[in-house]
């Protein structure tokens, strides 16, 4: 069995049948730099996180395996 390190990021995106090509041009990277997010072989920037977490509703703890729980945590309200 595989192992990945951010293996969330895959699974939410294979749950919601997304190619990783469409992952990736949402966070302006190429296909090959984001399969190195999901194996764990490069970083991932903390946009490229807040964003993905935004995109697919859920906390950034959630997408990097600190909890189990998927809901967000309230958002702050921005200021007009």
């Amino acid at each position: 069995m595989e192992i990945l390190k951010y293996g969330r990021i895959r699974d939410l995106r294979n749950d919601r049948g997304l190619t990783q090509k469409q992952v990736a041009k949402l966070l302006n990277v190429s296909q090959n730099t984001y399969s190195q997010y999901e194996i764990g072989i490069s970083r991932f920037p903390l946009d490229a996180v807040v964003r993905l977490a935004e995109y697919y509703n859920v906390s950034i703890d959630y997408l990097v395996g600190l909890t189990d729980e998927t809901a967000p945590y309230p958002r702050k309200r921005r200021q007009p």
